[in-house]
């Protein structure tokens, strides 16, 4: 039976401002608060709803911000929305996930104001040499090892072409650019034509929505060049339902979204909505998602992890800090206790956790892991 991880779709939303937080917060006997900082729903849908499911589980405890959905040419307001969070002198914990261009100036302002705030960064687009050097804990998906098997997993698939979608801003990742060059080696390893596609910026001229239909159009473009056997993968959130419609659709592969996940562009792609009664229940939109791929006639060519990665990097975070809040870890970074806190809401053994390997020094970082999950076909 798999981990029941909260449904990105609840039925219940809690209608918030930017700057007020995911709600009131009544004062906590535990003499603690943890803050947490998303994208909203329009950016972030699968951590935004993380965050309020966290604030309903521990109204005490827990305080919610969001980022701006323009991120990019806002960076003071992330500053500003995070800082609200660190003048509550209560707060002893900061959680932000994903670490969108900008968190380190974040950071690094409530490390100046408060160096007693516990930071943490899951899933971060910047340096990670940069960000180990500010917070003191980053978590992020083993995009290094996801160039490896993705390709593997598209492979076993059927796969004999990848295209790889992604836009400057994004490739000067350094984690993005080493996973990127890892697929395109394993790709020839395996006899998988790879092929590199830029597309538009979802923070450019065209808006989130002109990236998305970019997507729509390209993708059965591609597919009658390259056949059916075409597997797609993007490196933006925003762009994986269309991804994943248009693949499904057209009858070609997806092995992974960029953000792992059953709950990341399948529901939005396949119309699939959960009720109150299904919400966090992984079996349940697992087998949905199943039934409408099988509609179109796509079972064994669309895959993800069977656990969802940034709603489990927050969630697991949140168990953390409470421990770390109560004394219970070695310190900040306690790596036992924090794989501890991974298996308590993953189910043991269903994540595998590694301390990143520098590309600058060669040496690994011990304050930032990478993890990875296991796949789920439908």
């Amino acid at each position: 039976m798999l981990k029941r991880i909260t449904s990105v779709l609840t039925a219940v939303i809690l209608i918030v401002s930017m700057l007020s937080g995911c709600g009131n917060s009544t004062e906590s006997g535990s003499g603690f608060k943890i803050g947490i900082m998303t994208g909203t729903v329009a950016q972030g849908e699968e951590e935004y709803r993380t965050a309020q499911m966290l604030k309903e589980k521990y109204p005490d405890i827990i305080e919610c911000v969001t980022y701006p959905d323009n991120f990019v040419k806002e960076q003071e307001t992330t500053i500003a929305n995070m800082m609200q969070l660190a003048s509550d002198p209560d707060i002893k914990v900061i959680i932000m996930c994903i670490g969108i261009t900008g968190t380190s100036s974040a950071f690094e302002k409530v490390k100046e104001e408060r160096p007693d705030i516990l930071l943490i960064c899951g899933n971060t687009v910047e340096d990670p040499d940069m960000m180990a050097d500010i917070v003191d804990i980053l978590i992020h998906p083993d995009e290094v090892n996801m160039g490896y098997t993705i390709p593997q997993q598209a492979k076993e698939m059927g796969a004999e072409t990848l295209v790889h979608y992604s836009f400057p801003r994004h490739m000067a990742s350094p984690l993005y650019k080493e996973r990127f060059e890892i697929m395109k080696e394993e790709c020839e390893r395996l006899g998988i034509t790879f092929v590199e596609e830029t597309c538009p910026d979802p923070m450019g001229d065209l808006g989130i929505s002109g990236a998305q239909m970019f997507m729509l159009e390209d993708i059965p473009k591609k597919v009658a060049q390259y056949g059916k056997n075409t597997a797609f993968f993007n490196t933006n959130c925003s762009m994986q339902e269309p991804l994943i419609k248009a693949s499904l659709d057209n009858g070609a592969i997806v092995a992974q979204q960029c953000c792992p996940s059953p709950y990341h562009g399948y529901p939005g792609a396949l119309g699939i909505s959960v009720d109150e009664e299904h919400a966090g229940d992984t079996d349940y939109i697992i087998n949905a998602i199943k039934e409408k791929v099988a509609e179109k006639n796509g079972t064994g060519r669309f895959s993800t992890w069977e656990t969802p990665v940034n709603m489990t990097i927050i969630e697991s975070a949140v168990e953390y800090a409470i421990k770390y809040c109560n004394g219970e870890t070695n310190g900040k970074n306690d790596p036992l206790a924090l794989q501890e806190a991974f298996d308590k809401v993953a189910g043991e053994g269903n994540i595998t956790m590694s301390n990143y390997k520098s590309v600058i020094t060669g040496e690994e970082l011990s304050n930032v892991y990478m993890i990875l999950g296991k796949y789920v076909n439908f």
